[in-house]
């Protein structure tokens, strides 16, 4: 009879991570694309970068985590949203540079790891890496009891992508008379779930399968809904338009996002009533007594991408936006000013 793993016994596991590459191998492998040259299970991925068709090619890197969301998602045993939310929030967070995305890389740990979880996970991941025309190249699971609680889980991801010298978009051109454009978010996507955790779950007391006062879905959908992916969106567009710049909202909402790709001497003057805001939004706003300003500065309040166009192609941008299955409506104007955003007609409540 075999002795007992003296590492298992410490609470980690090397036949589970075994088991659980073997359980994803087919998914990732679906991803590849011709450029990729490794299998899994070498200690690199390699990219063939030789026929990228790109003048003066330009890679692009982005890195980020699931954050809080992930418990959400472990109390329901939920995972493959979360395995879309970081493929589609690293690849937003490039495209917004006029990129498109060519591999991703994952690591995914907890203090045990179940195998359903995490091969739910890279189904994620795979699915929005074909979507968004990247290869799952590689990844990394980790068993680290003690650093994580148990049932708990971290997912990050990195992508790199490539973009033209001369076609990376950096708000450098932006000019007072522009317009900003938003594209609607999903829902929260992955971030603001410490302060919507705590003022739904933790002090109103409010049950995951239960549909919410204004809402049409259970509290579980809104807070489980993936994040929408713009990579496919914005790299359409800029072949029809001069993108001026985009900006991802992510954490630090419309109010630290979109002065990241303004000018020194510009300011964005967003106007509140041109928004739809979820009622999500207005929920946690009411129950946790959450002042407007600070939800616009943790939350995306329903706007996912800000785009900034000469006024003339504005009407245009939106329509086709909207063809491409996106809602978009022009929520502001570049106006001078010193890199910030002015919110027009911010009420005093939700």
């Amino acid at each position: 009879m075999t002795a007992p793993s003296k590492y298992t016994e410490a609470g980690v596991n090397i036949d589970t991570g075994n088991a659980i590459v073997r359980d994803i191998k087919q998914r990732v492998r679906a991803t590849f694309t011709p450029e990729v040259l490794t299998d899994i299970g070498l200690f690199g991925g390699l990219f063939d970068a030789s026929a990228l068709p790109d003048q003066q090619p330009v890679l692009v890197s982005s890195i980020d985590g699931v954050g809080t969301k992930l418990h959400i998602a472990a109390a329901l045993g939920r995972f493959g949203g979360v395995g879309h939310d970081i493929v589609a929030h690293c690849c937003n967070d490039i495209a917004v540079q006029g990129a498109r995305p060519l591999f991703f890389l994952d690591y995914v740990a907890a203090a045990r790891l179940a195998p359903a979880a995490v091969t739910a996970m890279v189904a994620g991941m795979a699915e929005e890496c074909k979507a968004n025309g990247c290869a799952l190249i590689g990844g990394e699971t980790a068993e680290m009891p003690g650093t994580y609680a148990d049932g708990q889980y971290d997912i990050v991801g990195c992508v790199v992508g490539v973009v033209a010298r001369s076609k990376i978009i950096n708000g450098s051109t932006i000019q007072p008379g522009d317009v900003a454009i938003g594209i609607s978010s999903s829902g929260l996507h992955t971030n603001g779930y410490s302060l919507a955790r705590k003022v739904l779950l933790q002090d109103a007391h409010l049950a995951l399968d239960a549909v919410p006062r204004g809402c049409k879905r259970s509290l579980a959908d809104i807070l489980l809904e993936p994040h929408r992916a713009y990579a496919a969106l914005t790299l359409a567009l800029a072949t029809q338009f001069t993108l001026k710049g985009l900006a991802h909202i992510t954490g630090g909402g419309l109010l630290e996002n979109v002065p990241r790709i303004l000018p020194a001497t510009v300011d964005a003057a967003l106007d509140v009533r041109a928004l739809e805001i979820p009622p999500i939004y207005r929920l946690i706003a009411q129950l946790g007594g959450v002042a407007p300003r600070e939800m616009f500065r943790v939350f995306n309040m329903g706007v996912g991408l800000v785009i900034v166009v000469d006024r003339a192609q504005s009407d245009a941008v939106c329509s086709q936006a909207l063809q491409l299955g996106h809602t978009a409506m022009r929520i502001g104007e570049i106006v001078p000013g010193t890199r910030t955003v002015q919110l027009r007609h911010l009420p005093d409540t939700l």
